[in-house]
């Protein structure tokens, strides 16, 4: 029982967290930035709680973009 957790184990887990990271960082990275809000924020949406919380008050404010890049319909 106490061979259960071996030190290879952190390993694995950083290997596999170090290529899943910012796989699911970036794109968030970009949605805030374009939408006019820090993209610190796409660091908040690796942590399950906080990441509810954030897509809601994106989802709900008033988003600051500039109106020169939006293309003309």
């Amino acid at each position: 029982m106490g061979d259960f957790f071996q030190p290879w184990h952190i390993l694995i887990l950083l290997i596999v967290a170090s290529v899943i990271f910012p796989l699911y960082v970036i794109p968030y990275w970009v949605i805030f930035k374009k939408a006019g809000f820090a993209p610190a924020l796409s660091l908040l949406m690796v942590i399950p709680g906080v990441k509810l919380i954030v897509v809601y008050v994106i989802a709900f404010s008033d988003w600051k973009f500039d109106a020169r890049r939006v293309p003309p319909i």
